[in-house]
């Protein structure tokens, strides 16, 4: 797996923007790493304590003193104990509670940036930011950074200490570590990113484990055995594959940071030894120096494997850091117009737009709609119908023209009050795997048992609600699994009759269902779009005849508009349609 390449620099401005997310929790993460340095304090009186034990209390034979330096001791170690949880707990608030506001900073930001995002962008990338990518930070707060301080603290310490104790003896640390900071890092690194690309397979063939177990029926159907062992295997594969190199070069890693820290001890016992013997250093002395010697050392790589593993891990960082800084294709202009009240005229004025991968869709559209008119829109596949109700919708902008919404364009009125004013029904409703009253809830959140029992009696939905193992508390499961197309679709516009907007858009709202499941939805819609403007995707015509206007798009133009009646005597592309029995739009929509 290959990395990208960003340079230091870049890497570094990804990593401080990561930590920022501390920042709410600075002083949380200073008691951290105040107790931090003062649990290495401690460890660090350790061989201390051994050099006096050595040189001081074995030479007098003072048994009170040894007392003393024991209970020293334990009570020192008590404390770091102490410590040691304190720290913990303080460690695992910070690093949860930022973690949790990164998932809040990505939901905030793919609202933001809107339906154009979801229409780019397919689910499972969205999903592993929210799982993958988040869990890389939660890594950087959980194990690299503060791990990285407390060794970087031990190890300056315990080097000073060397120092004070002699200085020639500790300056062979430093050849020692050379020898391994010339090979070691460049190991750390193919390490890190085969342990990565190791996580990459497991998930790979885990998710291939799940598909051939739930495809067992159609595989054995086509008597495929042999086409799905094959994908098995190749996922099986390179999973092993990757495993092997893995830990292949986790090995050799290791085995450089021993060879180096080793080949400086040998150095050591030599010199240390002669030292000893001179007496220009006790016995006591060289036994901490050694202690501190291998403690230091090792700690130290560790820090060198700390910054490059997260070197490494900033690469599944920066996946985030460019997502926060992806720019809404729609915003709200600095000063929004608030509408006092929203009667729902709306005018389409010369109105153009692309999608940016493909050609025109709507070509200097004019279209006048006064409140409470209802609109149909018709013509075939790719003509742009649906287009129209996301440019409502401000999903997206217009290339070129405006939409006005009671006179006022609509890129200039705040976002949120423009969608509270309109009600969509989609083709397939999404339903929360809750209750149906959550469910119904959800078109306005403060609504009260009794206003979801109304609002579902408008639209035909309380009596099949009621029949329900409990009523209105009844799980509906994941997508509303265990209801039909029909009831879903009359739970959606129970939402609509909570919401009451003043516009209504129905995007094929009953192309999918049954002839009796959309005469009962056409109950509901009638009741639900009295005295709304109403804009509809149509799909049979029955449903439209007494709208006030039928608009027939044809190459992203009106080619057509009247009502049913005229339409039907002009005998022109309404009447060919109507005559053809032909679907006026397909199940894909633009």
């Amino acid at each position: 797996m290959e990395q990208p390449k960003l340079n230091n620099r870049y890497l570094l401005k990804v990593y401080l923007w990561s930590l920022s997310f501390l920042k709410p929790y600075r002083w949380l993460f200073f008691l951290v790493v105040i107790s931090s340095i003062v649990i290495a304090a401690i460890e660090l009186m350790i061989p201390k304590f051994i050099q006096y034990f050595i040189d001081v209390i074995v030479p007098a034979k003072d048994t009170n003193l040894f007392y003393i330096l024991i209970s020293c001791a334990i009570g020192l170690l008590l404390l770091m104990i102490y410590l040691s949880t304190v720290r913990n707990n303080l460690q695992r608030h910070v690093q949860e509670k930022a973690a949790r506001d990164i998932h809040f900073s990505i939901f905030r930001h793919l609202r933001k940036l809107g339906f154009s995002y979801f229409e780019r962008h397919p689910v499972g990338e969205t999903l592993s930011l929210m799982n993958t990518e988040v869990t890389a930070v939660q890594d950087l707060y959980r194990r690299y950074l503060p791990y990285m301080l407390q060794e970087a603290i031990f190890s300056t310490v315990a080097i000073g200490l060397m120092f004070s104790m002699n200085v020639k003896l500790a300056l062979i640390i430093f050849p020692a570590f050379l020898l391994y900071y010339l090979f070691g890092p460049r190991y750390e690194k193919k390490a890190s990113i085969l342990s990565q690309e190791l996580s990459i397979n497991r998930i790979a063939l885990n998710k291939k484990i799940y598909e051939s177990v739930s495809s067992l029926l159609e595989v054995r159907a086509y008597a495929s055995e042999h086409w799905e062992e094959k994908r098995l295997n190749d996922k099986i594969t390179n999973y092993n594959k990757s495993m092997v190199r893995a830990y292949l070069f986790a090995y050799i890693r290791g085995t450089v940071r021993r060879l180096s820290y080793n080949a400086g001890a040998v150095a050591i016992l030599i010199y240390g030894s002669i030292l000893v013997r001179s007496g220009d250093l006790s016995v006591g002395e060289f036994s901490a120096f050694l202690l501190y010697y291998f403690t230091a050392m090792h700690r130290l790589t560790s820090v060198v494997t700390s910054l490059t593993e997260q070197r490494v891990l900033m690469y599944q960082v920066d996946k985030i850091y460019q997502f926060m800084n992806q720019k809404p294709d729609i915003e709200d202009i600095e000063k929004p117009i608030m509408l006092p009240e929203i009667q729902g005229n709306i005018e389409f004025t010369n109105v153009s737009f692309k999608y940016p991968t493909t050609g025109p869709i709507l070509n200097e559209l004019n279209l006048k709609v006064k409140s409470g008119q209802r609109v149909a829109i018709v013509g075939t596949s790719g003509n742009g119908k649906s287009t129209m109700l996301k440019l409502l919708c401000r999903f997206y902008d217009p290339t070129c023209g405006e939409i006005r919404l009671d006179g006022i364009p609509i890129d200039q009125l705040e976002q949120n009050q423009l969608r509270d004013s309109i009600g969509y029904v989609f083709q397939e409703t999404y339903l929360f795997g809750s209750t149906v009253r959550e469910n119904i809830r959800f078109g306005n959140p403060t609504a009260t048992d009794h206003e979801i029992e109304n609002a579902a009696k408008a639209a035909f939905a309380h009596e099949f609600i009621t029949e329900l193992e409990n009523g209105y508390d009844t799980l509906i499961g994941e997508r509303g699994i265990k209801l039909s197309g029909g009831q879903k679709q009359r739970i959606s516009i129970a939402r609509m009759f909570l919401k009451n907007p003043r516009i209504i858009l129905l995007d094929e709202a009953t192309s999918a269902l049954d002839n009796v499941s959309e005469h009962e939805v056409q109950q509901a819609l009638n009741v639900l779009l009295k005295d709304k403007t109403t804009f509809t995707v149509a799909h049979r015509l029955t449903t439209i005849q007494d709208y006030d206007q039928i608009v027939v798009l044809d190459n992203g133009k009106i080619a057509e508009q009247g009502t049913y009646e005229v339409l039907m005597k002009k005998k022109c592309l309404f009447y060919k349609l109507s005559e053809g029995q032909q679907p006026l739009v397909e199940s894909m929509h633009v």
